[in-house]
């Protein structure tokens, strides 16, 4: 009698168990090794960044001058002081930032319409166009104050030679914003001008050659084919311009100090005062730091457009 035994199946390791484990040994040494490579970038960010935000709003809570030593807690107090002039400064602030915007915006996009076209000497226009862009903020000022300067200027030596009588354009309410917002728009619309020529060249141009077959005229062209591609990037640079002119500090103080009266008086203006004329760095930082809020809230809708936009 034969006994047959049944073979006993063989023993199966499962390779999957010390797979994971090497895996997840790679990935902690990974995840290690990736955070030791952030950490300077992250470092530097803390200190250039997040430091001074905070340094800023803790030295809004105090009275604290910037030549007497020691400071005094007072909670939000500088806060309170500063919110009316905040509120009547503002309206400066967003009246100069907007036109400071929309202005280069409207004269790049047509300059760069019309250096798209084929033109005689058109790369000659693109360099010389690009000048004022070259210029530091400071120069320019000094120079279109110059320009509008009532004794010297050129604008009343024009009108002297016409015989007609002459403005004072930076000293008067009405006209000094008006003023700035050139000399702003002279500086800023070669950048403009520069990305909106650089999306039409990049433009398919057998969409705007099968307009062309279809009988579209160049406006039509420009309005159903072109204006569609320039979306996107004139919605950045107008939030970017946007920001940069609501922070603006030198044109202004340069050709105005903020004057005649406050017509010029900006937010920029103001901290300046607090800080360097009236010495209190309190006021100061809370201006700021409302500042600093108005932008957020900017940035954030921004933020929140483009991403509707985008679905």
């Amino acid at each position: 009698m034969s006994v047959t035994t049944e073979p006993t199946p063989a023993r199966t390791i499962s390779p999957s168990a010390p797979v994971r484990r090497r895996r997840g040994t790679l990935g902690a040494r990974d995840r290690t090794f990736g955070f030791m490579l952030a950490a300077p970038a992250v470092a530097l960010f803390l200190v250039v960044a997040v430091y001074p935000l905070v340094a800023g709003f803790g030295t809004s809570l105090y009275d604290q001058s910037l030549i007497w030593p020691g400071r005094k807690f007072v909670g939000f107090g500088n806060y309170a002081d500063v919110w009316p002039d905040f509120l009547a400064r503002l309206g400066t602030t967003l009246e100069f930032s907007v036109l400071a915007t929309v202005c280069p915006l409207l004269i790049g996009v047509a300059v760069a319409v019309l250096l798209n076209a084929r033109l005689r000497g058109r790369n000659l226009l693109r360099g010389v166009l690009m000048l004022p862009w070259l210029l530091p903020g400071v120069v320019v000022s000094f120079l279109w104050a110059w320009i509008f300067n009532d004794s010297y200027g050129v604008i009343n030596h024009v009108l002297t030679q016409l015989h007609l009588p002459q403005v004072n354009v930076l000293g008067q309410p009405s006209t000094a914003m008006a003023a700035v917002v050139v000399a702003k728009t002279w500086n800023s619309f070669p950048w403009v001008m520069v990305v909106v020529l650089a999306v039409l060249q990049t433009l398919p141009r057998e969409q705007l050659e099968a307009a062309a077959l279809d009988g579209a005229s160049r406006r039509q062209r420009f309005r159903h084919v072109s204006l569609p591609h320039l979306i996107g990037p004139v919605a950045l640079i107008s939030m970017l311009e946007f920001i940069y002119n609501f922070g603006s500090f030198d044109m202004i103080f340069v050709m105005t100090g903020g004057g005649p009266g406050t017509s010029t008086m900006t937010l920029a203006v103001t901290l300046y005062q607090y800080a360097f004329t009236d010495f209190d760095l309190g006021k100061a930082a809370a201006m700021g730091v409302l500042w600093l809020g108005v932008l957020s809230l900017v940035c954030g809708g921004y933020f929140l457009l483009n991403k509707k936009l985008e679905s």
